[in-house]
């Protein structure tokens, strides 16, 4: 038994067979596989865990667990702790739950206890409303434990999704993460990956070889730069394993603790009052011209401050984090310098994502408006985009928080009404003098309407700009929309952050009511 190794009866043989044990836990693995680990450039699970949270505040569980499996020759290696490292502590003097995969050990494979220890302190962030953490490090289950290992991966899976909408749940992967290991991660919030180091697959570039003939590196199977860029499956990825738990560490500086709080405030040195005089300048005279919608955003919010996420996938739409007048907000923004803003699957599915998480965790939405509409095409339309263009509208639908638009430029189609339009509920919205919102551009508005007096005018391309012109200054300008209540306001570009500030003072307490049910069936 574990016990006998405490040593002598005495109370000090005791407490110095202890001091033993401790650091037997803390050191599980051998000298060879720690120096393998640091040769991979990756830190040790405690290493890990010492970076993430406050100094000092660290407070291990279950440090002297061990497998119970006789198979394969495992009972004559049973290191304590089982490979993984779980408990609490702080990060910014607020407590979260945390564990730390060890790859030193078993390599990281998970067995029964293993998962035991994850589900415990799983158990423990869902029974005290703190977020969880984990530190994904693993060659996945354990072989010898059979089926036991794969019940123990399903187990955390039941967890993942209770908690889901509950606790913030951040995936930070570190090393190999394969197989049915990456659906725990796949259900989280957010998904963090160290560049060259972390790997996330179903299979690997040795089955698919196998199977269909294809050859691929692990990297771009399932590296950073791929689940970054090509997949969307990664919310942020770093070049080395401190600054992204640096980015974990800021990430839960916009987070509250659960779905009952409201995120921390920070208070501003960023005056409220201030004007910013390169709004009025921002959108371009011509409707073709591109513009950086992270520009609008950055003038706007606390310090220029804006924490994108899912920065390089689907970046015709932007989201991120940010504050205003000291307060945590979640933006989302149709961006004008790729596809004109326009809205397509992987943009739908992404803002979607983004504004249920906000909901779910009570930050404050502020949307800026620049969509021309959907993407045309086959691939959009045969790949889903109505089924998926429907994900953005029912989560802005959906929403209870305070909900803000601007709307820059174009709010053109069924694009304007998903948006957070007035009509799908959104509190407060408003208008630059440069918006233009119609069912579409005047050209194309003008080329259905006007068809046949064009093609029998004298001289149709006068007659065309002529009717441009009457049809923009009648439909292509916001105060149509100002007149029949759909906007607020129209506003001065360069008032919008004084403007949204006191709208935020005013909607930040709704209290909306909605009628009772199990859940609604969002279109996934």
């Amino acid at each position: 038994m574990q016990g006998e190794r405490l040593g002598e009866r005495s109370t000090a043989g005791k407490i110095e067979g202890l001091k033993k044990l401790r650091e037997a836990a803390a050191n599980p693995a051998s000298e060879n596989a720690v120096a393998r680990q640091k040769e991979k450039g990756k830190l040790t699970a405690r290493e890990r865990i010492e970076l993430l949270l406050d100094e000092g505040t660290f407070v291990e569980l279950d440090r002297y667990r061990v497998h119970r499996s006789y198979n394969f020759g495992l009972e004559k290696n049973r290191p304590l702790g089982d490979g993984v490292v779980t408990g609490y502590g702080e990060i910014n003097g607020r407590k979260v739950c945390v564990f730390s995969q060890d790859f030193t050990v078993f390599g990281g494979s998970l067995g029964e206890v293993y998962a035991q220890k994850i589900c415990k302190v799983m158990d423990l962030a869902l029974s005290t409303g703190c977020p969880i953490i984990g530190l994904n490090d693993s060659g996945g289950a354990r072989i010898q434990e059979g089926v036991v290992s794969l019940a123990g991966y399903a187990d955390i899976f039941h967890r993942n999704v209770r908690a889901s909408g509950l606790v913030p749940q951040i995936s930070v992967i570190m090393g190999p993460c394969a197989g049915g290991a990456v659906y725990s991660p796949a259900i989280t919030d957010f998904i963090f990956m160290v560049e060259e180091t972390s790997h996330m697959f179903i299979t690997g570039p040795d089955v698919i070889k196998s199977v269909t003939g294809e050859e691929v590196s692990f990297e771009d199977l399932g590296g950073a730069g791929t689940h970054s860029t090509k997949s969307g499956v990664a919310h942020f990825s770093a070049p080395d394993e401190e600054t992204c738990l640096e980015d974990v560490r800021y990430l839960l500086s916009f987070l509250p603790e659960n779905n009952l709080e409201t995120p921390p405030y920070y208070k501003p040195t960023d005056s409220p009052e201030r004007m910013e005089e390169a709004l009025a300048s921002l959108v371009p005279d011509s409707p073709r011209q591109p513009y950086d919608i992270r520009e609008a955003v950055g003038m706007v919010v606390d310090d220029g401050e804006f924490y994108e996420v899912q920065e390089g996938w689907a970046q015709n739409l932007v989201v991120g984090f940010a504050r205003l007048d000291g307060h945590a907000i979640g933006v989302v923004g149709n961006q004008p310098m790729v596809l004109a803003g326009t809205l397509d699957i992987n943009a739908s599915i992404k803002g979607a994502r983004f504004v249920r998480f906000c909901d779910a965790f009570n930050i404050p939405l502020l949307t800026f408006v620049d969509v021309p509409g959907f993407m045309p095409g086959t691939d959009q339309e045969w790949g889903g985009i109505i089924r998926h263009g429907a994900k953005l509208l029912y989560a802005f639908s959906e929403a209870t928080v305070p909900k803000m638009t601007v709307i820059t430029r174009k709010a053109y189609g069924g694009a304007y009404d998903v948006m957070c339009s007035k009509h799908i509920g959104a509190d407060v919205n408003v208008s630059w003098p440069t918006g233009e919102i119609a069912v579409m551009g005047a050209p194309a508005a003008v080329g259905i309407i006007f068809r046949r007096q064009i093609s029998e005018a004298e001289n149709p391309e006068a007659e065309r700009e002529a009717l441009i012109e009457n049809y923009e200054e009648q439909f292509n300008n916001p105060m149509v929309a100002a007149e029949m209540g759909y906007l607020d306001d129209v506003i001065d570009p360069r008032e919008t952050r004084p403007y949204l500030i006191k709208a935020l003072q005013m909607v930040r307490s709704k209290r909306p009511e909605r009628p009772q049910r199990k859940h609604g069936n969002i279109p996934l």
